[in-house]
């Protein structure tokens, strides 16, 4: 059965309000809880971009949740340490952290000065970053020389059950791919045909029976013309594909290359609604589809009436529909 998590965005939002959302969405009946990690945020409006690790810390310990965080290793962060970060939370949480990896974007990776590879690059990167945390994890001493280098790396405090690496893909390409070696996937919503491209493909390369996240982008208010306006405002920095996502640098050149997205342009990429059923019926689908994991993201600025709309509203109803669809 699906469990339904509230997605914390550290670009929309300073880590202290993060934190009271997610006591929020404990509270509203939320199961489980995903996090960004970015340096910089996706446009100048949005304007935060607090340290997840440092908060996923303490925000494991103020609520009884199952966290997870998506994150690429092999640039800004070297493997060994996101390795120790997540052995460190499984180890004090045990059995309630899943690490997310990805391919990254330049928006966060290239503060470090260095060259920005190509995607087939960057894939093999990511790929010997998984191997060298997983391989860390057993307490294994690890050296490596590839696209990235480890020099007798060994830890010392390990948990008793690793973490899942989830696997992070927005192109079917790269779900495919994934497939064979990650424990799982993650992805975000896209419109449905394209949803089950993703979810064909990840099975496809290998993932048949692996479970599956998705990152559900949603605006939900007490109208629809203020829903739109809090999406348009907050995310039409994100709706570009792949690659621009993945090579755009800073916040300056995400705001001007979406300086001509219409308000009525979000539909497709951000499920927008004032209306309960609606927000019901798209829930369901993504329950069809197979995702095992789904994490709600309200990307307009009402986080506190969308926790408590949907714990008291729109969960409830899908889950219990969940249910009586079972077999007997």
């Amino acid at each position: 059965m699906a469990k339904f998590g509230y997605h914390a965005s550290h670009e929309q939002f300073k880590p202290s309000q993060l934190l009271q959302y997610v006591q929020a969405a404990y509270r509203a009946g939320f199961e489980r809880v995903s996090s960004s990690d970015h340096f910089h945020p996706w446009s100048v409006r949005q304007g935060e971009s607090g340290f997840a690790w440092s908060w996923l810390g303490a925000a494991m310990q103020s609520v009884p949740l199952t966290f997870g965080v998506v994150c690429a290793p092999g640039q800004r962060y070297h493997p060994a340490i996101i390795a120790q970060a997540a052995a460190t939370l499984a180890e004090m949480f045990p059995k309630r952290f899943w690490l997310a990896l990805g391919s990254g974007q330049a928006l966060n990776e290239k503060i470090t000065g260095d060259r920005w590879p190509g995607k087939i690059e960057r894939n093999v990167r990511l790929k010997e970053c998984a191997d060298i945390i997983r391989t860390l994890w057993t307490g294994k001493t690890v050296t490596h020389h590839g696209l990235v280098r480890v020099e007798e790396a060994k830890l010392y405090t390990c948990p008793e059950v690793p973490p899942l690496i989830i696997g992070a893909a927005i192109t079917p390409e790269t779900a495919e791919w994934l497939g064979g070696w990650v424990d799982g996937l993650i992805t975000i919503s896209h419109p449905y045909k394209k949803l089950k491209a993703v979810v064909d493909a990840f099975q496809r390369g290998g993932g048949k029976n692996k479970p599956m996240h998705l990152k559900v982008q949603l605006s939900y208010a007490q109208d629809e013309e203020t829903a739109l306006r809090g999406a348009y405002e907050q995310w039409r920095t994100n709706i570009f594909q792949s690659p621009v996502l993945a090579n755009l640098q800073n916040p300056q050149q995400f705001d001007a290359a979406a300086q001509f997205i219409k308000p009525e342009d979000m539909y497709e990429y951000v499920r927008i609604s004032a209306e309960t059923q609606r927000h019901i019926e798209w829930l369901q689908q993504y329950v069809e589809l197979g995702f095992e994991e789904i994490y709600l993201h309200n990307v307009n600025k009402e986080q506190q009436r969308f926790i408590e709309f949907f714990g008291e509203q729109i969960l409830p109803v899908v889950v219990s529909e969940k249910q009586t669809a079972l077999p007997a």
